[in-house]
Parts: structure tokens; sequence; C-alpha cells
């Protein structure tokens, strides 16, 4: 082997200086580099494997930055990354302080577009090419690098729908491996599937009907054929859509044979691809398992139950129910606007249904949930997994809104459960027959509790919960961040001074509660996992102003800025609500 290639690639200026018979040397160094560092910082893999030849390939013919590169999502993005001049820095990928696991504007110009969900590239290298074409720069390039599974979305469509009728100079590269984080799924996917294997005549082209310049399958991973057709589409003027076929984890043969598994593998051995497997002994389950193995028990004795998710089978814990009952729980792909009107519809009908979307994307479906849900009062059960801080992913996917977003429709109930036992408890009671719709808001990871699978209980609807008694200042918490306060109470000087209540329901608040805590106490500290503004501190303070209770409220959760990437913990810890910030704030007061 020659020398190394890729430690004198600063910047994509670099690359092209390289005689094109030296790049797939370039992209061997590239995912072996990938696989190396990833391997021990954890991250996305398998995505940015698949791409590896793509991305040199784009760098390489297109002028970056000058001519716009979107990536959908990001996932995907790490070569690009790595070859846009954060080589050195990539071992602090996804780290506090590190750079970000997402592209980001705000950390290289190379970065044209801040992503982190999926089928924002169209509309927004759409949004560039229009701006160029008004300012009169004809010629600059405009690419959007989207997957199979985040075409399907709504909004791709409607990116593609407008520039199809548009002079905009816009390239849509389809990269179709057939797989998201789970296997892609729906009409679109089996329709791909026949043009890969040349089923589709080329004049049934969906694509060409919507005035694309259609080229394509070609082989992804075939680096000359894939910078041949960039240089010729190069030189056509309009909309144009080229449609590649990739491996997911291509080069790493574990990552290639199951894509689910390594599309955020952990740490792994870099040699042989095997997973550094973290013991689950003794441990307490992931709450995400608490809601799937919850569901499969509740559904076989309620028939009428119906499992739902945007393409997050396995990252819901969905996937057992579509194990169990796979003619009642749906993978409608990534689509969450369609995933709740859906279960609208279903509920019209009598069927119980469990929608469960990350919290963070939730707020796809704001409109959805007003209008289709909340404003006819369908009794739709929502569960908001990834709710709170979700560590390093940052700021595009912590569910930090959705008190603030949700606690303002009429209609919803808001349930935040402090362990998997309150969990169940809700899940068991929401499936009883509830009169309005509900959100249930739980963390991603571990619970507190092993011995979790205890006989149901019916929840009383909105009941605070006392649990310590204290002299002087009640601490009220929702959610599982009350872990948090039941540590630190555990550790003070003056515990006797401190009383703790958890509300697991933030809508409808427990106002005689309330109103017997504004008067017993000298003081109130509210905790949230949740943005502090509009959130259940918010909450408090309007029931304290709306009855004239004049007591003292110091609101804690999260401040009034996007938090970044880092460990769940080290967030908390920015944030001040993590166990050791609030003994020194319990301490500070006598």
């Amino acid at each position: 082997m020659s020398d190394n290639l890729l430690q004198n690639i600063n910047n994509p200026k670099d690359l092209r200086q390289l005689d094109i018979n030296q790049l797939p040397q370039v992209a061997q160094e590239l995912r072996d580099f990938i696989i190396d560092v990833v391997s021990k910082n954890e991250g996305h893999l398998g995505a940015s494997l698949g791409v590896v030849e793509l991305t040199i390939a784009l760098h390489y013919v297109f002028d970056t930055p000058d001519d716009v590169l979107v990536w959908d999502v990001g996932h995907q993005a790490y070569g690009h990354k790595i070859l846009t001049g954060r080589r050195e820095n990539f071992h602090t990928n996804r780290k506090l302080g590190g750079i970000s696991g997402f592209p980001k504007r705000s950390e290289s110009v190379y970065d044209t577009f801040g992503v982190g969900h999926s089928s924002t590239s169209i509309s927004a290298a759409l949004g560039m090419a229009i701006a160029s074409y008004i300012k009169g720069d004809f010629n600059k390039q405009h690419i959007a690098v989207i997957g199979d599974a985040s075409i399907a979305s709504g909004m791709a469509f409607e990116g593609l729908n407008h520039a199809g009728v548009t002079d905009a100079n816009l390239l849509v590269i389809l990269n179709d491996n057939a797989i998201g984080i789970d296997p892609s799924v729906g009409a679109l996917k089996d329709y791909l599937t026949a043009v890969k294997e040349g089923k589709n005549h080329k004049d049934n082209n969906m694509i060409k009907s919507l005035n694309f310049d259609y080229s394509g399958p070609i082989d992804g991973h075939d680096i000359f054929a894939v910078i041949k057709e960039l240089k010729r589409l190069q030189k056509i003027k309009g909309p144009k859509f080229l449609h590649i076929i990739t491996t997911k984890g291509k080069g790493l043969q574990l990552a290639e044979e199951d894509q689910v598994k390594y599309h955020a593998p952990g740490k792994f051995d870099a040699y042989t691809g095997k997973i550094h497997l973290k013991s689950e002994e003794n441990l307490p389950p992931k709450f995400q398992d608490v809601f799937g193995l919850t569901l499969v028990e509740l559904a076989n004795k309620n028939k009428k139950i119906i499992g739902i998710t945007p393409a997050m089978p396995s990252g819901s814990s969905m996937k057992f129910m579509m194990e169990a009952f796979p003619n009642r729980a749906f993978d409608v792909g990534i689509a969450e606007q369609h995933a709740v009107t859906l279960s609208a519809g279903m509920a019209t009908q009598g069927m119980v249904v469990f929608c469960n979307i990350y919290s963070t994307f939730m707020q796809r479906a704001y409109d959805q949930i007003i209008h289709d849900v909340a404003l006819q009062n369908l009794p739709i059960i929502f569960c908001l997994d990834r709710a709170g801080l979700v560590g390093e992913d940052g700021a595009t996917h912590h569910g930090v809104f959705d008190i603030s977003y949700l606690n303002c429709i009429p209609n919803m109930i808001i349930y935040a459960p402090i362990n998997e036992i309150e969990l169940r408890n809700i899940m068991f009671t929401a499936q009883l027959g509830l009169k309005h719709p509900i959100a249930i808001r739980y963390p991603r990871g571990r619970g507190v509790i092993q011995n979790w699978q205890l006989p149901f209980e019916q929840v009383e609807m909105g009941k605070g919960i006392q649990l310590k008694n204290g002299s002087k200042v009640a601490v009220l918490s929702t959610g599982t961040i009350g872990n948090n306060v039941v540590e630190a109470l555990a550790k003070i000087k003056n515990p006797n001074l401190f009383s703790h209540y958890h509300f697991p329901f933030v809508k409808p608040l427990d106002e005689v509660l309330l109103k017997e805590i504004c008067m017993e106490y000298d003081e109130i500290i509210t905790l949230e996992e949740n943005t502090i503004i509009g959130g259940f501190g918010s909450i408090v303070n309007q029931f304290s102003s709306s009855n004239k209770c004049g007591i003292l409220i110091k609101n804690l959760g999260i401040p009034d800025h996007f938090i970044e990437h880092g460990s769940v913990l080290e967030l908390q810890k920015l944030c001040k609500i993590d166990a050791v910030s609030l003994i020194e704030l319990f301490d500070s007061i006598v």
C-alpha cells in the first residue's frame, strides 16, 4: 500500500488534486478511519459506510462549499465531515464540546443546512437553488442526498412536486439501500425494488413524470461510474434525479449482514466488527422494552388494541407487538403526520390505538394532534419515547418541548411516570376506556426497578403523590427526573426541611393537592426535564398567580436555549438538574 492519502486531505480542494485512480484507496482509508473511530467512541456507523464512494465523488466533482451539498437526516455524513476539515477532531464526535453527530451550519461552511430529522433535504436544497436562480447565479450546483426511507415521507414529495415545475438547478440523489434505521416499508419501497430488478420499464417512471431528468440506477460503490454520471449531470440544467444503489454497512461484513444492529452499534471490535456487549444482568429494563412488552401483554386480552409507529419498530420496541400481532401493529414509515391521523381514523371505529412516536418527532405532527385528534376528542394513547434529554444525538433529538406544546391543547391528558411500574399501570388504565387523548412521556434508557412486571393497578386520574414529608420547602417534580430529587434528598444536610411531591399528571393538574402545598410551605421548587418556558413549572406558576397564593416558586428545567450533545448526565449537569446540583441547591436553603 502506498502512503496514506487521507491524512493529507484537509479539505475537498486537497481531494481534487488527486488522480481519479487514487480515489479507491481514499475510499478504503476513509472507511477504515470511520470504523476505527466509531468502534471506540460509538455513533452512527452503517449509514456512513454505505456512502463512502458517493461522498468522495461529490466532493471530487463539485466545487464545495460554493456548490451546496445537503445531507438528509445526517446519519451518513461522517465521511463528509472527515473530508471537510474535521478529520483531526473526529474523535470528539458526539462528545460534550466536540463536533456534532449531524451536519450543523455553525460548525462548518461545508454543512450548508442543519439536519437531524428526515426528509428536509429536497425542500432546503430547492430553496437554495431558487435563491441562486433569482440572484442570477445559474451555474451554482445544489445537491440533496436522501435515502429511500426518507424520500417516502410526505415532505420529500412536497419538495419533489414543487421542484418539477421550476427551472432550479437541483440534483436529488436517491441513496437506495432498502433500509433506514429499520427496513424500509411501503409501496414506494416496492416500486424502487422493482426498478432495481429491472421490472419497471424506463417509460413507467414516477420520477420522470414529475419532470425530473432521471438517471440510474447505478452502483453507488463503483466510484468511477458515480463520478462519470455526476460530471454528466453537472452540465444539465433544471431538476435532475440520480438513483444509486448502495449497501448500508459496506466494508464491514457483520454490519452488512445485520444492518439494523449496526446502524448505531455502540463499541465494537474494529477488525472483526464484533460488538462489545454490555452486561445486562441484574439491570432494570429499558423504558422502551417496558412499553413494548406491556403492550403485548395488554393486546393479548384486549382485541381492540392497535400499535402504530412511524419507522421506529426497534427503537420504540413496537417490534414485540409486530411479531406477536402482525395484523394489529403497523410501521407506517417516516410519516409522523400520517401515523397520527391514521390513529385518529382507527379510533373513530372503536379501536384502542397506541401510537408510539419519539418526543422530538411528534413535533412533526403538531397540526394533526390538534386538528385530527384533540379537536375531535379521540382517545388515542400517544407514547412519547425519548422524552427529556437524550444525550449524544444532541439538539435535534432532545425531547424537551412536549409538555409545553401539548399543555396548551384542550382535551389532552399529559402523564409522566417516575418509573417502569407507573408506565405499565398508565398503559393499562388508558386502554380501559379514557374519554380523551393522552400523551405518556418517558425517557431514553433504563429505569430504576428490576422487578417491574407486577400485576396491573388502575391509576387514579389527575392525582399527585407525596413521596417525602418535610417542614419548609416543597419540591414538585414530574417524570423520571424526580429520581434525582429522591437521590439528592437522601444526601443533604437538612432533609427534614424538604417535602417531595411527584406530579405524574401534568394535565389535568392536581389542583387540590397544589393548593394544600401553597398553603403549607414557605417555598416551592419545581423540577422537570422539559423547557422551563411553558412547562410544568410555568403551569404551577400560573396556578399560584391565579389563586393569589403569594408563595415563592423556583423553576428548574431546561433553559431557554438549545442544549447541545453530550452524555445525559453531563447535559443534566449543564442544566443544573442533576442530583449533585440539586444537593448544592437544597443545602443552600436554610
